[in-house]
């Protein structure tokens, strides 16, 4: 009998990953992978999109992964690589997103000697991974991928690393003899589970649900559990799209600056049901809600999760159930229980009242735009159901605000707050579903961080729209600035900056707007373009925030001084 014939390494974890249905691999080329973007490039149904900067690529990759549900692959080289990389991975950790990221490194027989751009990728992954390794020897590199992949997808999903010499992807070793097995069924609510909840949420006079990225792909479902309890539906930060926005139980978004009538209804529930969200920072408004029960004696809060590790880790619950979401929520909506009926109307109303913008707008004397005109065209214009990929900064409270997320999977937005994420978001977006009309949103902070990738975009024939809010600040720091200081440091920009030129430059389209009238021109353009489109709308600067402006918080900060003094 012949010995099994051998191949590279890399085209065994190439194997591995065309059996997950892995589609791309996002990077900046290194040549401590070569053959690994060989054997993707030549391998049918996978596609090598190289990348401006490894930021770029972390990003595309989390958010095909957040579009789908199915990991991407980003790769980077040794130290400097893999440090940029490292903005996008820590993105798919705090948001929950699979992704398998393969990290170059200096050859075997050199490691532990500080060679050239060698770091403990190990170490230096392992806070910002589910899992972090370093592979050794060839023979287990495909082996390891398959592990990866379980790791990844399993429980709360997240990314995992995988750091390899340079010498092994190219060293010839036979296929696996075996690999670790499929991803296990995902558990469902136990029956016991079910009727207890069903019957807290049924006595309950004032039910909500908070519904984070773990229900993304349980929104039917969801729907059904709080149309048959007549719950009110929260969406937590930045997780908009889990539930229609337009129907009369949805209570608003738990974001940043989130405005006191939202949270009222919040504030006197009787009972809180969380749902796939890990109640971050922002979710609970600083770790303040879902408060202490003031309705009864013990807690008034049950969590349902994927994770056991998350159930209880911020808010104490009464009961925590370790179970896919989708599975759950479709027990809940048939359990056998008589509800009573609960108006939600007034709340809705008040989150509708929220999300129209002020009188004036359109006629706002500048200098630029008013932020909320901005908004309103694209609502005018775009088609409801875009893909907006958003990115960091003060701009986003106007989108998160007015914006209304009426369809399923559209939404791509960092919970960590990474600047820089909308602009690779959209193009991966763009690559992964063609016929979307995907819009990525960002402040001219973000859009210089990462705005390359419309290169990217052009070349791979991603025509995606980029509407960028131009007022000249890091928006968000000088808000704090004012707010906290009473001036201004390090914030400015510069400009007005050309930036249609900047994207004409990089091989996209490229117009600017300061009317109204110019950016919805310029939006139904960018509509029937073949080609990626910069659009540079032109904000005031004095508009800093939905309830303030920038020379009203410095002279606040001067009142609020002679007032102690």
């Amino acid at each position: 009998m012949s010995p099994a014939p051998l191949r590279p390494a890399a085209e065994h974890v190439v194997d591995v990953l065309a059996g997950a249905h892995i589609r791309r691999c996002y990077t900046v080329p290194g040549e401590s992978f070569l053959e690994l973007t060989d054997a993707i490039e030549r391998r049918s149904g996978m596609r090598l999109v190289s990348t401006r900067h490894e930021n770029g690529a972390g990003f595309m990759a989390e958010a095909e992964a957040k579009l789908t549900g199915t990991p991407a692959v980003a790769a980077a080289t040794r130290g400097p690589g893999a440090a940029n990389l490292a903005v996008g991975v820590h993105t798919a950790m705090q948001d929950s997103t699979p992704m398998i990221v393969f990290l170059g490194q200096c050859e075997t027989t050199r490691l532990g000697r500080e060679a050239f751009q060698e770091v403990d990728l190990t170490a230096f992954y392992s806070p910002i991974t589910k899992w972090a390794t370093t592979v050794t020897r060839a023979d287990r590199l495909a082996e390891t991928t398959a592990q990866a992949l379980r790791v990844a997808t399993t429980g709360r999903p997240g990314p995992v690393a995988i750091a390899v010499p340079g010498d092994l992807f190219g060293e010839p070793v036979p296929a696996p003899e075996a690999l670790p097995g499929t991803v296990p069924a995902r558990p469902p609510l136990g029956e016991e589970e079910r009727d207890r909840l069903a019957n807290w949420l049924a006595r309950a006079e004032r039910p909500v649900i908070i519904a984070g990225g773990g229900a993304r792909w349980a929104r039917e479902e969801l729907i059904a559990v709080a149309e048959r309890f007549h719950t009110g539906v929260y969406a937590s930060w930045r997780r908009q799209d889990v539930f229609p926005n337009e129907h009369p139980l949805y209570l608003g978004h738990l974001g940043l600056g989130c405005p006191p009538e939202i949270l009222e209804p919040l504030r006197e529930s009787d009972a809180v049901l969380v749902v796939g969200s890990r109640l971050s920072e922002t979710t609970t408004q600083g770790y303040q809600l879902p408060a202490p029960a003031t309705h009864g004696p013990g807690s008034h809060v049950a969590q349902i999760d994927i994770d056991p590790g998350q159930i209880g880790r911020v808010a104490g619950v009464w009961l925590g159930a370790v179970a896919d979401a989708r599975r759950a929520l479709d027990a809940l909506a048939h359990a056998p229980v008589t509800t009573l009926y609960r108006d939600f109307d007034g709340a809705h109303r008040a989150w509708l009242a929220t999300t129209t913008p002020p009188d004036g707008v359109a006629d706002h004397p500048g200098p630029g735009l008013h932020p909320w005109a901005v908004v309103q065209a694209m609502r005018r214009v775009l088609p409801a159901d875009s893909v907006i990929t958003n990115d960091a900064g003060n701009f986003a409270s106007f989108l998160h605000r007015g914006w209304r997320f009426g369809h399923p999977r559209t939404q791509l937005a960092p919970t960590s707050g990474a600047m820089g994420y909308a602009v690779p978001a959209a193009v991966a977006a763009k690559l992964v579903e063609p016929h979307r009309t995907v819009v990525a949103v960002a402040g001219d902070g973000g859009a210089l961080m990462t705005g390359q990738e419309l290169e990217t975009a052009a070349r791979m024939g991603a025509p995606v729209i980029v509407l960028v809010f131009q007022n000249g600040l890091y928006g968000t720091i000088a808000m704090h600035q004012a707010r906290e200081l009473g001036r201004l440091s390090g914030t400015g920009i510069g400009g007005p900056l050309d930036l249609a030129s900047y994207a004409r430059g990089l091989g996209a389209r490229g117009a600017t707007a300061t009317t109204p009238e110019e950016l919805e021109k310029a939006l139904a353009e960018a509509l029937d373009a073949d080609a990626p489109t910069l659009i540079d709308a032109r904000t005031d600067p004095e508009i800093i925030s939905p309830g303030a402006t920038l020379s009203g918080l410095i002279a606040a900060h001067g009142d609020d001084r002679r007032a102690a003094g």
